[in-house]
């Protein structure tokens, strides 16, 4: 019988999905999720405080941007040797080294105050993202049958929600009623939860991560610099890099925005509100998407975005802002399990987590510059998240006229109309 502790924690609308699993595999899912929960709430309980520290031990805009943007350039340095070593040595010596970091780097800001050791700091902390995500994403993508994967993405992907309803409203508590040392201790302490539990992880002797062994001989591995260029995955990584840039505007100046603005509300508050809309619709995207394709649902995200940063570009009320987090969450909850499940449905086996580390480098990048860009400009918050809404715009007309082998295909596949030209045989 399906696990019924896993089927309660991921509030499946059915556990038709697991009950086809054996018991090792829903035991691996059901730690794997808890780790990954504990690993989010120890990122995101930091989201809504740490711009506010960096101005509070005497960063500028422009400091605090740069401080901000270097998490993305450690993210950008790890992510094709994590890649290469998630498919030649498995997924979960990268999860191991993704939950070590993420409990070590809060000890860094507990006693740093210099802005260039800050620095330091966040490029180091962002290795964490690089190696946890990539082990995860293709650990899961690995347990999952082909027939179920966009179903099993958006379900195992509800420990980033769950972690963000949770996480940034215990940050911004933690820091206004003990200041930053009891957050960056519990921070510490939900990384060290999450490596603790990825030791327990019995990946197994899976063919899937030894590429040379006879059942690839005619799935070949292809080189960095091949997917790279693969028409098949620069649009995902095109749209990676533009919503990078979006998400990297606002995860920086938010808690800024709310402080000049003077609304009555607690910054986590945008994420928790963010976080609950995700996993809701996490729930129903997944299976709907095995059925309907993935194209129509990451249009419908990327709309989302862009109807978020106008709303978060012009709110004076607590409404349109509460209003802003609900549509962004909605947005993120879609985009995130969709591309995953876009770039598993177009890479083999072989090569997953070489080109999760290529496709997330656009991602990766947007998040390193869009701080220190904007942090530069003499333009206003508000000037900031409305211009954010435009690369929402170019994301969705990228993805409309090129997500295919030609323009009529495209727009097929991006409306729901037509499958995906460049996706893989099972």
């Amino acid at each position: 019988p399906a696990n019924p502790v896993l089927a309660r924690l991921l509030h499946l609308r059915s556990v038709q999905a697991f009950t086809s699993l054996d018991r090792t595999t829903q035991k691996n899912f059901l730690v794997l999720f808890v780790s990954g929960l504990f690993f989010w709430l120890s990122m995101t309980c930091l989201l809504p405080v740490l711009p506010a520290y960096i101005k509070d031990v005497g960063g500028t805009d422009r400091e605090v941007g740069l401080v901000m943007g270097c998490f993305a350039i450690g993210l950008l340095m790890s992510r094709t040797w994590l890649g290469q070593l998630a498919d030649r040595r498995g997924r979960k010596i990268t999860l191991l080294i993704g939950t070590a970091v993420v409990a070590a780097a809060p000890i860094g800001y507990l006693f740093v105050q210099s802005i260039p050791v800050l620095m330091v700091v966040r490029a180091f902390h962002g290795i964490s993202i690089a190696a946890f995500t990539t082990g995860y994403s293709a650990l899961v993508v690995d347990l999952s049958p082909f027939k179920q994967r966009g179903e099993l993405i958006g379900h195992m992907s509800l420990a980033i929600p769950l972690g963000m309803t949770i996480g940034p409203a215990l940050g911004s508590y933690l820091q206004d009623s003990g200041g930053y040392p009891p957050l960056f201790i519990f921070s510490a302490s939900a990384g060290l939860l999450a490596f603790l539990g990825s030791i327990q992880i019995n990946e197994g002797k899976k063919e899937v991560i030894t590429p040379d062994i006879a059942s690839f001989e005619n799935h070949p591995s292809r080189s960095i610099s091949e997917l790279f260029f693969s028409p098949a995955l620069i649009v995902p990584g095109v749209i990676q890099l533009l919503i990078g840039l979006l998400f990297g505007t606002f995860a920086t100046f938010l808690p800024l925005f709310v402080r000049e603005t003077k609304l009555d509300l607690n910054t986590g508050l945008y994420y928790s509100v963010a976080a609950i809309a995700s996993f809701i619709v996490r729930i129903y995207t997944g299976k709907a998407s095995d059925q309907l394709g993935r194209g129509i649902f990451i249009t419908i995200s990327l709309v989302c975005y862009g109807v978020s940063m106008v709303l978060l570009g012009l709110t004076n009320d607590s409404t349109t802002f509460i209003l802003s987090a609900a549509i962004e969450g909605l947005g993120a909850g879609v985009l995130i399990p969709m591309l995953i499940a876009l770039m598993s449905d177009r890479s083999y086996p072989s090569e997953r987590g070489k080109v999760y580390s290529v496709c997330n480098s656009g991602f990766d990048l947007g998040v390193a510059i869009a701080g220190p860009i904007l942090g530069t400009l003499a333009i206003g918050y508000r000037t900031m998240f409305l211009m954010s809404s435009g690369l929402a715009l170019l994301a969705l007309l990228v993805f409309l006229t090129l997500s295919s082998k030609n323009l009529r295909l495209s727009l097929r596949f991006a409306l729901g109309k037509g499958k995906d030209g460049y996706a893989l045989e099972s």
